[in-house]
């Protein structure tokens, strides 16, 4: 049996040694290749050896496993093609390697193989952003690559803890009861952004390279969210989790300048809503959670692609700077708006099939504050991702910018991201077929369709009349304080303070104590010295009496024994 994540990792091999048509053939067919390995499986499928008294499974196939790993496969031939422009081999071997350990976790059976994975990925997804080659990328990759590890450390407590206490190692149920279980989903939460262990996603994302940004976007948290849905379906504290996910990013993306970095607080709000549905359990809350993860690495790739090709012809994603591209990059800006339709769940785009999946589990579960505050959430990403994306990147203020339309295999990435938009937007059944659980769920009823285009039309209203008032915040450059800031400036701050109130101390007090302590030393050598006491000559009659006292002491003790 052939894993298809090890398709994708040792076929990379072969990339840096090919140049021109040849690698680009290679960079398309892996992937490829890897579904078609994928979905020969048949289901049930289970590969397993015994590895130090361990019975490890590093090959899985359920239908769990495989609708991610398919989403995965989705995502890394967009990603492959959308890089085909590049010289740098390296970095297009690294998108395949990386890709190929999401397939590898998600098919993974066991504790062991999926720590590997899980740490492969956080390894090799570093090198998308140290390849930026700047300061600030460089500083980025080592904040991403803490995170990465301390998720890495904590998953491996976990697992021994569980392995200690005689549960095993399958990877199956794990729950917040389990041995474990605890440092396991905070490992996870890292991974998935939570609240408050989110701002390293905001962080690190947009500093890395053009092509890096969009293979970020697909693996990393896809990956995490899958996580949760094998081990801690209908887990209560993930339902507030996911809606405390879904609903504060929209405050930041509103006031961010930098639309990368909206779309990386975009990107929190979207896992949000799967988490609040892993959360909610059963066969509509897992089957929304997979649904909307494998739409979201589609159109989600595609705005970060879109916003890409913007930063390769103008040298900004800045919104201050930005505007009037739709004069002379008129595909991407159909093909942005294409994503962004499907990111705000516009009926026959994608997000209208996957998100209202998680929204009827929430109603079924009669959870109305969670339901309000994940339509609040639609709502604002519609704000956010669905206008404000396009409106200051395309339109907007005529920056003046005339330049050339994204390289050909970019725009051919994009169309092929938003082809599968649409075509899941308007088959749903062909995503729905694949999912862990058969459901019987009709998106387009006359109810769902009016209420979510009345929601889409207040929330357009809402950004004109904003925008017209001028009560919009406008696109400035600034920095805008998120949670990163406790490690980026309060902890070396507070070390450096404390550092300082150390050194000042030490020269108050350190002369006196020195003194102190020389003189303390200078009182209790005084009869070792060749002057002192027990340096001089001592009488027979003295040493007799040395002798007699020690021999009687000796006596005395042996008595008492």
């Amino acid at each position: 049996m052939t894993n298809p994540a090890l398709v994708l990792m040792l076929g990379a091999v072969g990339v840096p040694l090919l140049r021109g048509w040849p690698r680009r053939v290679l960079l398309a067919a892996l992937p490829i290749a890897a579904l078609v390995v994928l979905w020969l499986l048949p289901e049930g499928t289970a590969g397993s050896f015994g590895f130090l008294g361990l019975e490890l499974t590093p090959l899985r196939v359920d239908a769990l496993s495989r609708v991610f790993a398919t989403g995965f496969l989705v995502a890394a031939l967009l990603t492959s093609v959308y890089a085909m422009h590049l010289r740098d081999s390296l970095q297009q071997a690294v998108i395949l390697v990386y890709a190929g350990t999401a397939v590898g976790g998600a098919l993974a059976g066991d504790l062991i193989t999926l720590f590997v994975f899980w740490e492969l990925a956080g390894l090799s997804s570093a090198f998308l952003i140290w390849a930026g080659r700047t300061e600030r990328s460089h500083r980025a990759a080592m904040r991403y690559l803490v995170a990465q590890v301390t998720s890495g450390l904590l998953m491996l407590a976990g697992i021994v803890w569980r392995v200690h206490a005689g549960e095993g190692i399958e990877f199956g149920y794990l729950g917040l009861d389990g041995p474990g279980g605890v440092l396991i989903l905070l490992a996870i939460g890292i991974k998935c952004a939570f609240p408050l262990l989110h701002a390293w996603l905001t962080d690190t994302y947009p500093e890395a390279t053009i092509v890096g940004t969009v293979a970020l976007s697909a693996f990393t948290t896809k990956f995490a969210v899958y996580t949760l849905a094998r081990g801690f379906p209908g887990t209560e504290a993930l339902v507030w989790i996911g809606a405390a996910m879904t609903v504060f990013p929209i405050f930041y993306a509103v006031i961010e300048n930098d639309l990368r970095r909206v779309l990386a607080y975009s990107m929190i709000n979207q896992l949000g809503f799967m988490v609040a549905g892993v959360g909610i359990g059963g066969a509509l809350g897992v089957n929304g959670a997979s649904a909307h993860a494998v739409a979201d690495m589609v159109f989600k790739g595609l705005l970060m692609m879109a916003m890409g090709a913007v930063l390769l012809r103008t040298g900004t994603a800045k919104g201050s700077e930005l505007g009037g591209l739709y004069k002379s990059m008129p595909q991407t800006t159909v093909l942005c708006m294409v994503g962004a339709a499907s990111i705000s769940a516009f009926p026959l785009f994608s997000g209208f099939a996957t998100k209202s999946i998680i929204l009827e589990a929430v109603a079924a579960d009669h959870r109305t504050v969670v339901w309000l505050l994940l339509l609040f959430a639609s709502a604002g990403v519609f704000h956010h991702a669905g206008i404000k994306i396009p409106f200051f990147a395309f339109f907007a203020h005529d920056r003046g910018y005339r330049v050339a339309e994204a390289p050909l295999n970019m725009r051919v990435a994009m169309a092929l991201g938003a082809l599968v938009c649409v075509g899941i937007g308007v088959a749903p059944d062909l995503l729905y077929g694949i999912l862990p659980y058969a459901m019987d769920y009709e998106p387009y009823t006359t109810a769902h369709v009016v209420n979510q285009l009345q929601l889409l039309l207040l929330a357009s209203l809402a950004f004109t009349v904003l925008i017209r008032t001028g009560l919009y915040p406008p696109e400035i450059r600034s920095v805008n304080l998120d949670v990163d800031v406790l490690y980026r400036r309060a902890l070396p701050a507070g070390w450096h303070a404390l550092s300082r109130r150390t050194s000042r101390l030490g020269d108050r007090f350190g002369p006196p104590l020195r003194r102190r302590t020389a003189r303390l030393w200078a009182v209790g050598t005084a009869p070792l010295r060749p002057e002192g006491r027990l340096a001089t000559s001592w009488s027979t009659h003295l040493m007799v009496w040395w002798v007699a006292l020690l021999l009687g002491a000796v006596l005395l003790v042996t008595l008492l024994r």
